[in-house]
């Protein structure tokens, strides 16, 4: 340590006046640029993809993106930067000062001192071309290079905002947040469409399982959230889930997204209700607040007509049959198009864990789903049963009592009310912002027959 400051001190004696040194650029988003106030020649430097090249007798204009906001930012150069480097879908590095733009479209251009072209692009080869839309079954075909367009950047821009906006309403509404197994060993839904794990063959053991029993990909959370709840009153979790349906249908994937919940000492599916509509509420106008231009695309382009409306509760009450999609899109537009609540549904519909409403002849369960325009089933949710022998019964009846003696343990020790919900992520941001097929909302849609990348 001494000799170390020693040799500081020396070198500190022996060296010259430091040299004026120029301010390095500052780097920024695109988004940041746009929005900077300060607009008298800062040196700023900006990385993103030409997403246009318009080039005139003595000025070249090009738009530059970087994901970070649906606008582009105008680069404006003297004419001898044009090169046929600089083409659409090309990565580049500008150099140049941050000035106000006098155009009336736009705040503030970049004048540009040094453009570097980080990554070429042939115009000619690249699947999508200048000022085309193309659509979004199209994309599905290209899903390596489909988040490069305006319509896939700003879904996906909703999604991450969605993402954050989500995390942010459980966090003030004081739940802790779960990372719940995706290996499993429970079927949740029952329904007994699963992926199941095993090792690959190279080290698979012969009439033996990796874990001593079946595992599976996840369906859900609840359950674990159901055990976290005996201890944290107001539990959620975010994550993938998986479902092994042979579907090709617009609202089916094979590996989604689920926001979940369980709250201990709930009575009432009121309850449940409220912090439901809570969530769907908060989290739509914190994306309407941010991402407006995005939200506005997908509604003028994506979605023409789509509206997002104030809408009051109003509820139903149905038994006998299962709902299928047609019957919940009746039920919506019977209701005015806006999202209704059902409850109360029949107890030889629903799985085992749902409370026993004790109803007479249409022995119903505290169960509610939301349903949306445009989509259906957006929440599913219910009062779970935590009186030990109503549960017993049933996973007797069901034949699961051995599999599940663990779920009943919760029931003998400390057992509270309560209840909780799951909503499909993908399925909010269908209706949120009226795209039509699930597969456009997700980053690599996994389904029957493919999985590509």
């Amino acid at each position: 340590m001494f000799g170390a400051r020693c040799l500081l001190r020396a070198l500190r004696s022996c060296s010259s006046a430091p040299c004026p040194r120029p301010k390095p650029a500052a780097k920024l988003s695109v988004r940041e640029a746009l929005r900077a106030q300060n607009t008298d020649g800062e040196r700023v430097k900006v990385q993103g993809w030409i997403r246009s090249v318009r080039s005139q007798k003595e000025v070249l204009f090009l738009h530059v993106n970087d994901g970070s906001s649906l606008e582009s930012l105008q680069v404006v150069a003297d004419s001898n930067f044009d090169s046929r480097e600089l083409a659409f879908g090309s990565s580049v590095e500008v150099h140049g000062k941050l000035v106000k733009s006098p155009a009336k479209r736009q705040n503030v251009e970049l004048k540009a001192e040094k453009i570097e072209v980080v990554g070429n692009c042939d115009p000619k080869d690249f699947p999508f071309k200048y000022k085309e839309r193309p659509p979004l079954e199209y994309l599905r075909q290209v899903p390596h290079l489909r988040c490069r367009t305006n319509a896939l950047g700003s879904i996906l821009r909703v999604r991450s905002e969605a993402t954050a906006a989500i995390h942010s309403f459980f966090k003030d509404s004081g739940f802790v947040h779960i990372h719940t197994p995706i290996i499993t060993s429970n079927d949740c839904e029952g329904a007994g469409e699963l992926f199941q794990v095993e090792p690959s063959s190279k080290i698979k053991v012969p009439e033996e399982n990796f874990f001593d029993v079946p595992a599976f990909l996840t369906v859900s959370g609840q359950l674990h959230l159901e055990v976290m709840s005996g201890a944290f009153t107001r539990v959620f979790t975010f994550g993938p889930t998986f479902r092994a349906e042979n579907s090709q249908s617009r609202r089916h994937l094979a590996e989604f997204y689920m926001v979940e919940a369980e709250i201990s000492f709930v009575e009432s599916l009121q309850d449940l209700m409220q912090v439901m509509e809570g969530l769907f509420k908060s989290a739509t106008m914190m994306i309407l607040s941010n991402c407006p231009e995005d939200v506005e695309l997908c509604h003028k382009f994506l979605a023409p007509g789509q509206k997002i409306r104030t809408y009051a509760k109003k509820q139903l009450f149905n038994w006998g049959v299962d709902l299928h999609s047609e019957h919940e899109k009746y039920l919506v537009k019977h209701c005015g198009n806006i999202p209704v609540f059902v409850i109360n549904y029949p107890l030889a519909l629903k799985p085992f864990y749902m409370r026993d409403n004790e109803d007479g002849p249409q022995h119903t369960v505290a169960a509610v789903d939301l349903l949306v325009p445009g989509v259906g089933e957006l929440f599913g949710g219910s009062l779970r049963e935590e009186r030990y022998h109503f549960l017993e019964q049933r996973l007797a009846s069901s034949g699961l009592t051995e599999a599940y003696q663990w779920y009943l343990d919760l029931r003998r020790f400390g057992s509270v009310p309560h209840g909780g919900f799951g909503m499909g992520f993908e399925r909010y941001l269908q209706c949120i912002l009226g795209i039509d097929n699930i597969k456009d909302v997700i980053p690599f849609p996994r389904f029957t027959h493919s999985c590509l990348l």
